[in-house]
């Protein structure tokens, strides 16, 4: 008994340090000493990744007018409107391809828009974030580790009772002694898995840290969005409307997946997957480009900040922030105009 013991606890420790070690050598580095990111759009894709960097440009384009909300859920474009970066435009081409207009469908074509995607290319080769399924073996050892450790943990403790009720001299404190080694192989698989599960790398939270205080003052949606997120953004018509779009596009991605998994499962042949279901919102759509970037990151949060301007005001269906006064942390809606149907924020209103 006592060899056996002896064996198992080496053995969860050699796991332990296996794991640990491995995770620390296999996690993207980069060799610039102060990481920096270079725009929105990057910061967008660490917070939200390509899903985060979209509704950035849906923000952008709702709120100074290219787009309106054409009722629930649909979204139109507005005549003559012209992208201001990539990611804009990649939300115009996928508007061009839907006539439907459905906000979910288009930001799901936008997702997978090489302009998009390439941002994370970009991120992955400067070390800034992982590339997709980087983490999937590691995290897979540790969440193993943490379950067996924990069944032998609950297991050990009637085998010490029945040890000590037959007056076993040596089993006893042999089991005292394998509780150390569970414990530790627990909390380090548990803290691996997890670990593994960040997409972000350290220095990639450095530089979306140093982001988000470069722009700590502008409280303008846009910004909120891609340094936040959707949590981050105040304005109660932009989040009503751009929330159940990100939620769709779940939903649709996931029901992809089912269809292209039963047909493979069943023997049929289908075209190879690049992106796993561990890491990403889903497999590709039929006859789309698959979405390989795509999993949200673990960073995130939501702050203080207003929306479409202060004290109840906001952009709604309709209507737009207009160039004279623009949805921004230097003009917004007062207090006294709202951004309403039919109406815009003139430039008497700050």
């Amino acid at each position: 008994m006592s060899s056996f013991v002896l064996g198992l606890c080496i053995a969860v420790l050699v796991s332990s340090l296996l794991l640990v070690s491995g995770l620390r050598r296999g996690r993207p580095r980069t060799t610039d000493p102060a990481p920096r990111l270079h725009d929105l759009s990057e910061a967008a894709f660490l917070t939200g990744g390509p899903g985060g960097v979209v509704d950035t440009a849906l923000v952008s384009l709702l709120c100074d007018g290219r787009m309106a909300g054409g009722g629930p859920g649909i979204v139109q474009v507005r005549s003559g409107a012209r992208a201001a970066d990539p990611a804009e435009r990649a939300v115009l081409r996928a508007y061009a391809q839907a006539p439907s207009g459905w906000l979910y469908q288009v930001r799901y074509a936008a997702m997978i828009d090489p302009s998009v995607q390439e941002t994370g290319d970009v991120l992955a080769h400067r070390g800034l974030l992982a590339p997709p399924g980087w983490g999937r073996t590691w995290r897979r050892w540790g969440r193993i580790q943490a379950v067996v450790c924990g069944v032998l943990l609950f297991l050990s403790v009637p085998m010490f009772l029945f040890a000590v009720t037959v007056g076993s001299a040596s089993a006893a404190p042999a089991f005292l002694g394998l509780y150390p080694a569970l414990i530790v192989g627990l909390v380090a698989g548990a803290v691996c898995a997890s670990r593994a599960k960040r997409r972000i790398t350290p220095a990639g939270q450095q530089a979306l840290s140093g982001m988000r205080a470069l722009y700590g003052g502008d409280g303008s949606p846009q910004v909120r969005t891609a340094l936040f997120g959707l949590g981050g953004l105040q304005d109660p018509y932009l989040k009503s409307l751009l929330a159940p779009a990100a939620r769709d596009t779940r939903l649709a991605a996931a029901q992809h997946r089912s269809r292209r998994a039963g047909p493979v499962g069943s023997g049929a042949t289908g075209s190879p997957r690049r992106s796993g279901s561990d890491d990403g919102c889903g497999s590709s759509a039929p006859d789309v480009l698959p979405v390989v970037w795509c999993a949200g990151s673990d960073s995130g949060g939501s702050g203080s900040g207003s929306g479409c301007g202060s004290s109840g005001s906001s952009c709604s269906g309709g209507s737009s922030c207009g160039s004279s006064s623009s949805c921004s942390s230097s003009s917004s809606c007062s207090s006294g105009s709202s951004c309403s149907s039919g109406s815009s924020c003139s430039s008497s209103s700050s």
